[in-house]
């Protein structure tokens, strides 16, 4: 006991136990905080970020304590800390990168939590974004079309630096989709354009004006051309059918059940032209001569 009680006399031991005691108290402190943070911050994106604030400012505080309790231990360490320093950077250079990949996405416009993205390959909403990773819910993969399909990827923020960074919800929350529709050559094309471009209108004529706006605000900070945010119609034709593309913008979570509409239109539109439109298939057509 007298040699338990001398260790713990000595002033490096004691710098110890109070060193854990501060490190038990801040995460303490922090984790109760984040427990009652809901009860005060309803909406779930505030809720992220303040969560995230108190975080780093925990660690900060960590971090700041143990220097302040060590300060006079450091002087002699210079030296050492010097020589060591390249070696711990080559050793831990991806991990360098990450954080400095955390730092760029946190002061610019690289993405948020929320949006919609493509980071090093895999396409998926930000869920989280750590200081060495990025959480992504992931979206397509086996799954046909932008749905989940149930996977958490973590992506090292280093590619940030690496590959293209694709945002699909950033400054202009909409994506320009379209719809091929094969027609026989014999149908009514001004009976078709016209009827396309009323089924577009329909689904997405009020979409396309929100997005108007948006696009506009662009213009006005970016070198970018005042593009054609309406619903448009367009016709190619060969030996085969004639085709009509239907482009139109559209919200980036909502591709999928915009094309099933589209297309659900379509064919009741065909079904009710009284043979006005007729669709194309690439089957083959016989016909017997005598």
């Amino acid at each position: 006991m007298e040699e338990i009680t001398k260790y713990f006399e000595h002033p490096l031991a004691k710098n110890l136990l109070f060193s854990f005691a501060i490190v038990l108290v801040v995460l303490i402190v922090s984790n109760l905080i984040k427990r009652i943070l809901p009860r005060y911050v309803k909406d779930t994106n505030s809720r992220y970020r303040v969560r995230k604030f108190i975080s780093y400012i925990s660690y900060f505080l960590i971090i700041i304590l143990l220097l302040s309790i060590y300060s006079t231990k450091l002087s002699g360490l210079t030296v050492f800390l010097g020589i060591a320093g390249a070696g711990v950077a080559f050793a831990l250079q991806e991990i360098i990168t990450s954080i400095a990949g955390f730092v760029a996405i946190s002061t610019s416009n690289f993405y948020h939590v929320g949006d919609r993205i493509q980071l090093g390959g895999i396409i998926g909403d930000v869920v989280d974004i750590g200081i060495l990773r990025t959480s992504l819910m992931q979206v397509g993969d086996w799954v046909n079309g932008d749905l989940y399909n149930g996977k958490m990827v973590l992506i090292s923020n280093s590619f940030i630096f690496k590959d293209p960074v694709y945002n699909y919800s950033g400054e202009f929350p909409f994506l320009w989709d379209e719809v091929r529709i094969p027609i026989r050559i014999e149908s009514d094309v001004d009976y078709a354009l016209t009827t396309f471009l009323k089924i577009l209108n329909e689904v997405q004529g009020e979409y396309a004006k929100e997005a108007k706006t948006h696009w506009q605000k662009m213009t006005e900070r970016l070198m970018i051309e005042d593009a054609k945010v309406e619903p448009m119609v367009t016709m190619t034709f060969d030996e085969n059918w004639t085709t009509f593309t239907l482009r139109f913008v559209v919200d980036y979570k909502m591709r999928r059940s915009t094309k099933h509409l589209i297309f659900y239109k379509v064919l009741d539109a065909v079904k009710k032209s009284e043979g006005k439109l007729s669709i194309a298939t690439s089957s083959m057509e016989i016909t017997n001569v005598r």
